[in-house]
């Protein structure tokens, strides 16, 4: 049997730069898994807390109308609903709730949320049935709405199109005697969830066809990727002196008056929402190519040339390293325990968009306060600590206390060099946390409420 390090005849390769070279791209394709997993669970997420957050659908409440129900999964469409599944995977029926949609539309005390039940028709489904889930107004009224067959049958037959575009006084739907208030209520908060979604998609399809929308910014943004580029992939980088005149621009123009960095109440946000390439394609660009081109190609763009904090760290750190005589090294144990600060805001920040948490993400990174006007108290801390750090610790933000370049770190390719070590392992862990907040928030949710 030959040794891994003979070449085989033939061939002309080693086996063993073989095996590294597949579990490289192996490590590759993990770290590519891990941030493509999470943007899908914080997207998903964030579309079931906007459809049912406060009070989720429960399977039950499905089983009601279609007693094969199994699982609900969210429509990501403007109908903001949810598809009913059979165990097999099939879309049986399809429910949706007038709340929080319809609840400026008060009754005799207060709005009433309404469940409605649907065939799983794509184009133009039709009201199965209806069913009262929660009400503020008072109990006897909602009974008696409830206990009236006819009025909860009304909407039985009709098709989307049809309720959203019909007034209920106008259809001939009279309230129910002694609870009119209450019916009324519950028949014009469905007719104004259907209504609201049908305005939301015709909106969303506009936006679909409008055309991206480039400002000067954009342009310069895009020239300043471009000089960046270059920097990483060719021998610029060694003139030193267009480095810094390099380094004056992305502090002078791409901080304060551009403005478009990266951090992660950015990215958080564009992974569960949408990314507006559309409204800011500059802004896009600059994120498709801090992501994209490390993973592919080794070189760190934004953090070493585009960034216009790290800029300005190593600026300070050049002058004042200049009359040290030798820079203070922290202690070993204390340089370790500071590597872990990014990876620990990294879980914050997902666990602040899972939950919902009423938490200002930009005050735990210094970008904000290049937008002086604009900065809180804790942005503007952060970026003072930070660059009073770099004047004795090189780069120290960056090393220390940045989770966006923990990020673009980690998704960094290095190569036949790359190996599973303990940031894939934290990374495998945070993946593990969003995973359990994303299947356990809704049980949890429900037994708080009751």
């Amino acid at each position: 049997m030959p040794s891994l390090n003979v070449i085989q005849p033939g061939t002309g390769v080693k086996p063993l730069g073989v095996w590294r070279r597949v579990g490289s791209i192996a490590v590759r394709l993990y770290r590519l898994a891990v941030i493509v997993t999470i943007v899908v669970l914080l997207r998903r997420h964030g579309s079931r807390l906007r459809i049912d957050g406060d009070r989720p659908i429960r399977i039950e409440e499905a089983r009601a109308f279609f007693p094969a129900a199994d699982r609900l999964t969210v429509d990501p469409s403007e109908r903001m609903g949810l598809w009913v599944l059979d165990r097999h995977g099939e879309q049986i029926g399809y429910v949706l709730r007038t709340s929080p949609m319809s609840d400026k539309i008060i009754g005799y005390s207060g709005p009433t949320d309404t469940l409605v039940a649907l065939t799983p028709d794509k184009q133009e489904p039709k009201v199965v049935g209806i069913k009262v889930r929660y009400s503020s107004d008072t109990k006897q009224h909602v009974a008696d709405v409830v206990a009236d067959d006819g009025f909860m049958g009304t909407w039985n037959g009709k098709t989307w199109d049809e309720i959203a575009g019909t007034d209920p006084r106008a259809a001939g739907i009279e309230g129910v005697s002694g609870a009119s208030l209450t019916s009324m209520c519950i028949a014009n908060g469905i007719r104004h969830r259907f209504e609201q979604s049908n305005l939301a998609a015709r909106a969303s399809e506009t936006a679909a066809h409008e055309p991206i929308h480039f400002r000067a910014g954009d342009f310069a943004l895009a020239a300043v990727i471009v000089v960046a580029l270059l920097f990483s992939f060719t021998h610029l980088r060694s003139r030193t002196w267009l480095r810094r005149s390099f380094q004056v621009v992305l502090i002078g123009y791409v901080g304060f008056i551009n403005g478009q960095i990266l951090a992660q109440s950015l990215l958080a946000g564009w992974a569960a929402t949408a990314i507006p390439w559309r409204a800011a394609p500059g802004l896009a660009l600059l994120a498709a190519t801090a992501l994209i081109v490390p993973w592919a190609t080794r070189r760190q763009v934004y953090c070493s040339h585009i960034c216009p904090h790290g800029a300005a760290q190593e600026l300070i750190g050049r002058l004042t390293h200049r009359w040290m005589k030798r820079p203070p090294k922290l202690p070993r144990g204390l340089d370790h325990g500071l590597r872990w600060l990014p990876p620990l805001l990294i879980a914050l920040v997902l666990f602040v968009t899972m939950l919902h948490v009423p938490f200002d993400l930009a005050g735990i990174e210094p970008f904000d306060a290049y937008l002086v006007r604009n900065a809180g108290a804790a942005t503007m801390a952060v970026a003072v600590a930070g660059l009073v750090a770099a004047a004795f610790v090189p780069m120290a933000y960056c090393r220390f206390g940045c989770p966006t370049g923990m990020v673009l770190s980690f998704v960094r390719s290095h190569g036949k060099a790359d190996r599973f070590g303990r940031r894939d392992l934290a990374a495998g862990v945070i993946v593990l946390g969003v995973i359990a907040l994303y299947f356990w928030y809704q049980p949890l949710h429900m037994r708080l409420i009751g």
